[in-house]
């Protein structure tokens, strides 16, 4: 047997064997290849969904031949052109989280956004809708609103002798004096009964400063709920609706379980009523009839019937 003989199968058996670890190469870089693949395809559909291929670039792209290669020779090997498939693919990836990162950002800002907004938007509703306490409340907010006149250079004459208001008459302050104040040993109580007296002798104007003094005085006395009422009372039985219906609010307000509070919100709707305010003499009725229900079937009936007769409330 020659040398020549002998060579060939050794040659043969050496491409056999280095054919085998290529082929194992080439299948582990072909499975990595389909996974990339199969990932790119998963991410693609979630930040595209419904996409096609007017909306991003081939999984795949060519290589394209290099201007220094030879006619008939490849420009690459299988392997080269798997590995830089899978290095476009991974770029490709890499550009696919990213977004899909950027996206779930402004997806959590917007949500936040939205929250804040109707945080902000039930705030200002709440706030634009007045509650009905707030909204019986009268145009004098001062319980003794007092007149101001506005600054001038140089003040204004005095007016005529004969415009000038007349001073009580002898026979008023007689009757006047005439009023016995009581001394007890309760000085709390005899300046209430004192205005009460005052205000039941129609002595309007006296009472008002009387019981003023009493509420300024003894605002914690037992007889507080009375005194407040009645203060407002003398105000609107001289016509001046304007001034009592502040007494007659905080007197509610102040206390609603107090022995005259019920008193005090049925005569503020009759100061609405004198001061032509139907809506808001409609709802102090209204709160009335909810808040004392006993007391506008009972002691105070009359007087709720009246009241209600002379507004037409829906």
């Amino acid at each position: 047997m020659t040398f020549r003989a002998l060579a060939a199968p050794l040659v043969l058996l050496s491409v056999a064997g280095t054919a085998t670890p290529a082929m194992a190469q080439d299948a582990a870089t072909a499975e990595r290849l389909k996974k990339v693949e199969a990932e790119v395809r998963a991410l693609q559909r979630k930040v595209f969904p419904g996409g096609d291929g007017r909306y991003f670039e081939p999984q795949i792209t060519a290589a394209q031949p290099t201007g220094g290669t030879t006619a008939g020779t490849p420009s690459t090997t299988a392997v080269t052109d798997i590995l830089a498939r899978l290095d476009a693919m991974e770029s490709q990836i890499a550009r696919l989280t990213a977004q899909t990162e950027e996206n779930t950002n402004a997806i959590r800002q917007l949500g936040t956004r939205l929250g804040a907004l109707e945080v902000t938007s039930g705030a200002a509703a709440s706030a634009a809708t007045p509650s009905p306490a707030a909204t019986i409340v009268p145009v004098a907010v001062t319980p003794t609103p007092t007149a101001t006149r506005p600054a001038t250079a140089t003040p204004p004459p005095p007016p005529p002798a004969a415009a000038r208001p007349a001073g009580p008459t002898a026979q008023r302050l007689a009757a006047v004096q005439a009023i016995a104040k009581p001394q007890t040993d309760d000085p709390g109580d005899d300046e209430y009964s004192y205005g009460f007296r005052l205000w039941d002798a129609k002595f309007y104007p006296e009472a008002q400063q009387q019981l003023s003094l009493f509420v300024e005085k003894y605002p914690n006395h037992r007889q507080i709920s009375y005194g407040r009422n009645l203060l407002g009372r003398a105000y609107l039985d001289d016509g001046k609706a304007k001034e009592a219906a502040p007494w007659f609010l905080k007197n509610y307000q102040s206390d609603k379980q107090g022995a005259r509070a019920p008193d005090s919100l049925l005569y503020l709707a009759e100061t609405m009523i004198a001061m032509r305010d139907t809506k808001r003499a409609c709802i102090a009725l209204a709160e009335f009839s909810e808040t004392y229900p006993a007391v506008a079937s009972g002691r105070l009936k009359g007087q709720y019937d009246a009241n209600r007769t002379k507004v037409k409330c829906n």
